[in-house]
């Protein structure tokens, strides 16, 4: 800028400092961006729509985010960046005017068995403070009430060097309070293992009796029990001794040598929980999973009442409440409590406990407890508990990424959500919000519309303006941001009913309902009002219910939808009877590896600090395999083309011809009826956006054989569009003699329903009852609820 210029701007009244006011973007291509080019307007709240797989998140979070905090990294020394991640510039030309991003997504919390709201937020570590400085009687510092921090005591001879050959031993002794409960470990709940799920006793260890996974024959594991010589191996488990037998279940690790290899032989039974029981349930692979289902039961810690804490800490008190009380306390009851402690020694903890917990109220989720284990949070209600810490935050000039904040809402909610977003900007802060709701969208200073599809398909910019601008486009998003669902002429109805009786899992009040089978059952509520309670704690989990909830798929840049779905393995067989050699010369993961890049398809040159190069496999160009094995065809293509085919491609070649193979075929067939004909077989699973990750999940689980399907909030992540292909699918489910449960905030999908079952009135102990059960009808008829409000608000009745 010119010297003329710049005193021009500032004779005119405008600081040149001011003339920053928008993020620029220019060339953007990360993922199927196509150079992609938008100014974003700063203390501003801008929406991005367009479909799912659009190219949403790729700009959002992996460009603008990802570069931001890229270089706010860059600012610290090269010692502590070796410490950190290290991030690679996304595929943009130009990012100007970016000011420090700060992430709330919607990642699951740790879902760790010692997580709790509580440890998550700092409210706990507060709390303990507070407790070691008022608590009666003391008991000591804050770690005394850590049901992370156990006990510990030791004492022993240290040995000072006093130079010249002189030492001297000196008597030490160390001692830490700790408050966890030791019968439990802090868990909150005790393992009860049922023997006869691990071995057949009347089998020898010769006959191969365990029925656990992992535990095979010829495998590591067993060979140690069956060489570790405390054992006859021709000897039935029944007929062990009560030496043999405690040392066959419970015995200590020890040192044994087998075949001149010194290994560590240890009873079963403390094997079973180091190797099982320390992991959380969920992160368990299917099979694993239900071994644990089936052989272990989980019942309430009788030393600590699944409080998780020792005798001496929950005997320490403020007035009435001990910290277990304190942290089993709905939090809106918590804060009302804090409230009324006025102690001058301990002011600004107070304050900063009381704002913490006000914050957890004002932003919907005052109806939770400190000691609810994190890794059973919704994706939104972790999404909102991460939101906490920005509330009170005197930082302006942020910019703050959502990503879809209105999921797991009702839509009662949404409009106190719309309300902290708008706080937000109006601090002076950018707020950039990935969204599908048009209530949200509605509030948008600025509206980003991404597509026309999704995938190739999608990646420009189809519109950027005003919400008025973006009804007049033509785009997908705007054609569909006034659809509204109406209510159904007739509904099916049920074939019979699933009986739940007395239901009190977390704050469901003695529930009884009937859910009815054959139709297309909603059930419904405000936040916490027990919807998840109901249907996943308290439908019996037999071989007749697939369930489909929100647990992120786990997968490295090595996975993809072929290997995800179980589509790989019919294919590599095909290959291989086509081609006379062995299935697994098909895959980038084994023998048929470009030897080069072991499979990735690009060389990865770690540059320490800096951000790793990836290079394109000169070798096999990419394409993953060794050249040898590219030479094998079936149906004119080789494995490579194969995984490079979209699924509506895939469908047509699997159909018929050389290449027909019905079990691929209808793995891709229900990949297409979930709406993802645009992905590639190949495409690696960190690639794909929230909602096409659901959707995959659900087309697996299609495949899967049972009478009823447990969807939690299939919407998530999904376009106007796309909820009505989501209700033709269910539709089909229900038709072709399916129960489908569904939890849902979505009108439309309410609207879609046979039968509504509505809990409430509100969140946490004012909810946990049925407030209606009935057509969507009678819902709307009715307006008796918070929902029935809505629904009829949606439908125009």
């Amino acid at each position: 800028m010119s010297k003329a210029t710049r005193t021009d701007q500032q004779s005119s009244g405008q600081h040149v400092a001011d003339s920053h006011d928008l993020i620029r973007v220019h060339g953007a291509r990360e993922n199927n961006l196509k150079d992609v080019s938008i100014e974003i307007p700063k203390r501003r709240l801008t929406v991005f729509t367009g479909v799912s797989g659009s190219g949403k998140s790729s700009l959002v979070f992996e460009t603008i985010a990802a570069e931001s905090q890229r270089l706010i990294n860059e600012t610290y020394s090269a010692f502590v960046q070796g410490f950190m991640p290290t991030l690679a510039r996304p595929e943009v030309d130009v990012l100007d005017g970016l000011t420090t991003a700060i992430i709330v997504d919607q990642q699951r919390m740790g879902s760790d068995p010692r997580s709790t709201v509580g440890t998550a937020t700092d409210a706990n570590a507060m709390l303990r403070i507070l407790f070691s400085r008022l608590g009666k009687p003391h008991i000591g510092p804050p770690s005394a009430y850590s049901f992370n921090v156990a006990s510990v005591s030791a004492s022993g001879g240290l040995t000072v060097d006093r130079g010249a050959d002189k030492t001297k031993t000196e008597k030490v002794t160390f001692s830490r309070t700790g408050g966890m409960c030791t019968h439990c470990e802090g868990r909150g709940t005790v393992s009860d293992i049922d023997l006869t799920q691990l071995f057949d006793d009347s089998k020898s260890l010769s006959e191969d009796p365990f029925t656990i996974p992992t535990y095979t024959g010829d495998g590591w594991v067993v060979r140690v029990i069956i060489d570790s010589g405390f054992f006859d191996k021709e000897k039935p488990i029944r007929k062990y001794t009560k030496k043999e037998r405690h040392d066959f279940l419970y015995r200590e690790p020890t040192k044994v040598k087998i075949n001149g290899v010194n290994l560590t032989y240890e009873g079963l039974i403390p094997k079973i929980q180091k190797s099982f029981l320390s992991k959380d349930r969920e992160s368990m692979q299917p099979h694993i999973r239900a071994f644990v289902d089936r052989a272990v039961t989980f019942a309430r810690c009788p030393d600590c009442d699944g409080t998780r804490l020792s005798e001496a800490a929950r005997s320490s008190k403020i007035g009435k409440i001990s910290i277990a009380d304190a942290c089993a306390m709905e939090i809106r009851d918590l804060a009302e409590w804090a409230r009324g402690l006025k102690e001058p020694s301990v002011a600004p903890l107070l304050g900063k406990l009381q704002h913490t917990l006000d914050s957890f109220v004002e932003i919907g989720l005052g109806y939770l407890s400190l000691d609810r284990a994190s890794g059973t949070l919704s994706g939104g209600e972790a999404q909102r508990t991460k939101m906490i810490r920005h509330l009170g935050s005197s930082l302006t000039d942020v910019t703050y990424v959502f990503d879809e904040p209105t999921v797991g809402l009702h839509p009662h909610d949404i409009q106190r959500m719309n309300n902290l977003l708008l706080r937000l900007r109006d601090k002076g802060n950018t707020v950039l919000v990935v969204e599908h709701k048009p209530e949200t969208i509605a509030i948008a200073d600025h509206v980003v519309d991404l597509g026309p599809g999704a995938g190739t398909a999608g990646g420009t910019v189809c519109f950027e303006g005003t919400l008025e601008g973006l009804r007049k486009s033509d785009t997908v998003t705007g054609r569909h941001l006034d659809d509204r669902a109406t209510l159904k002429d007739t509904v099916r109805k049920p074939t019979g009913t699933l009986p739940v009786r007395g239901a009190s899992a977390n704050n469901l009040q003695n529930v009884d309902v009937d859910i009815p089978l054959g139709v297309l059952t909603v059930v419904t509520g405000v936040a916490g009002s027990g919807k998840s309670s109901l249907v996943h704690g308290s439908i019996p989990t037999d071989e007749g219910v697939v369930s489909v909830d929100q647990t992120p798929i786990r997968g490295s840049r090595r996975s993809n939808p072929a290997t995800y779905t179980g589509l790989a393995d019919p294919i590599r067989k095909a290959f291989a009877k086509a081609n006379g050699v062995k299935p697994a010369l098909f895959s980038a993961n084994s023998e048929g590896a470009c030897p080069t890049c072991n499979g990735a398809g690009v060389i990865y040159t770690d540059l320490a600090i800096m951000q790793s190069v990836a290079t394109t496999c000169e070798d096999c160009e990419g394409r993953r395999f060794d050249a040898s094995v590219l030479e094998y065809h079936l149906g004119g293509r080789d494995i490579s083309e194969v995984l490079a085919m979209s699924v509506t491609e895939a469908e047509e070649f699997f159909r018929a011809g050389e290449a027909r193979i019905p079990a691929a075929h209808k793995i891709v067939e229900r990949m297409a009826d979930v709406g993802l004909g645009y992905l590639t077989l190949g495409q690696p699973l960190t690639t794909l956006s929230g909602g096409e990750r659901q959707r995959l999940k659900l087309a697996t689980h299609m495949g899967e054989k049972g009478g009823v399907y447990v969807l939690d909030e299939p919407t998530t992540g999904l376009h106007l569009a796309d909820v009505q292909q989501l209700l033709g699918l269910l539709d089909r489910l229900v038709d072709s003699g399916k129960s489908v449960i569904v939890i849902e905030h979505h009108q439309a999908v309410m609207a879609h329903a046979d039968w509504i079952i509505d809990l409430g009135p509100g969140a946490g102990h004012d909810g946990g009852r049925i407030v209606f059960e009935g057509t969507p009808a009678d819902l709307v008829a009715a307006r008796s609820t918070l929902t029935g409000e809505h629904l009829a608000e949606y439908v125009g009745a």
